[in-house]
């Protein structure tokens, strides 16, 4: 299979998952090895197509977020909406500096925990999606400052492959008494500075790689193909999840941690 196709196999994974609470790393990972992908370019086409799928939430949320940034010496509550994602943000981006190299180690090589991780993060999205305690919390824009740092603390959870940072970010919501379509929207809202700083740690470290690379057509590719998935799925997610829950993405979930071990189990 060629260089293009695999780019555009992996922008449209990287885009369609990144932002639906099933794991885009696990899904990345597990689709290259089905691909036969391996090196460091494939290494550095992962970290830069990332940064579309961040642009597609930008470009989505633009005029919400310009009018933010353009009042906060101004509105209060642009202010206190400000804080609610950065104390959010804040727990994984100390917790996943302090253990990056553990992350991006064995954990990353380990498909069985992968898997796993799929199979139990579904079983946890299930059971939020029936049991959930009544939500008070109806704009992700006004979550309070205590809310959010939990939301921030189990968006932690997605530091094991496959848990979904998503999906723990929604579950955490949820948990808190925050609907589902708003809880979407802030984790939509908090993958801009989390997703932007693993992609700033990760360019970082690959940086000498990506500058060697002559793999510029099929990252070009990918990103274009991530950004346009990213905008498609950004826009329909909460509307989807709204009407449907979070059962399909529960089942998904359950069918491919499943095939993955059994695949491992073969010897895979």
């Amino acid at each position: 299979m060629s260089d293009w196709l695999n780019a555009v196999i992996l922008g449209v994974v990287e885009g369609l998952t990144e932002f639906l609470p099933v794991s885009s790393t696990a899904h990345l990972l597990l689709s290259e090895k089905l691909l036969g992908l391996s090196g460091m370019q494939w290494e550095a086409f992962t970290v830069l197509i990332q940064l579309g799928a961040i642009l597609a939430v930008v470009a989505l949320y633009f005029e919400r977020l310009l009018k933010v940034v353009l009042t906060l010496h101004s509105d209060p509550h642009s202010r206190r909406f400000a804080l609610t994602v950065l104390i959010a943000f804040l727990p994984a981006a100390i917790i996943g500096a302090a253990l990056r190299k553990l992350i991006t180690g064995g954990l990353f090589e380990n498909v069985t925990l992968i898997c796993t991780a799929l199979i139990v993060g579904g079983v946890g999205l299930f059971a939020i999606d029936r049991y959930a305690p009544r939500a008070r919390h109806f704009d992700a824009m006004r979550y309070p400052i205590r809310t959010s740092l939990g939301v921030g603390l189990f968006q932690c959870l997605a530091i094991i492959p496959g848990m979904s940072r998503s999906g723990s970010t929604i579950f955490g919501a949820m948990l808190l008494r925050c609907d589902k379509r708003s809880a979407a929207e802030f984790s939509f809202f908090l993958a801009i500075p989390t997703m932007l700083g693993a992609f700033t740690l990760d360019l970082i470290k690959e940086r000498h790689e990506i500058a060697e690379a002559h793999f510029w057509g099929p990252i070009a590719v990918g990103f274009v193909v991530s950004f346009l998935v990213g905008l498609v799925v950004v826009k329909g997610f909460i509307g989807f999840v709204g009407r449907y829950g979070l059962t399909p993405f529960v089942w998904w979930r359950l069918l491919v941690g499943v095939a993955g071990l059994i695949a491992v189990s073969r010897g895979w």
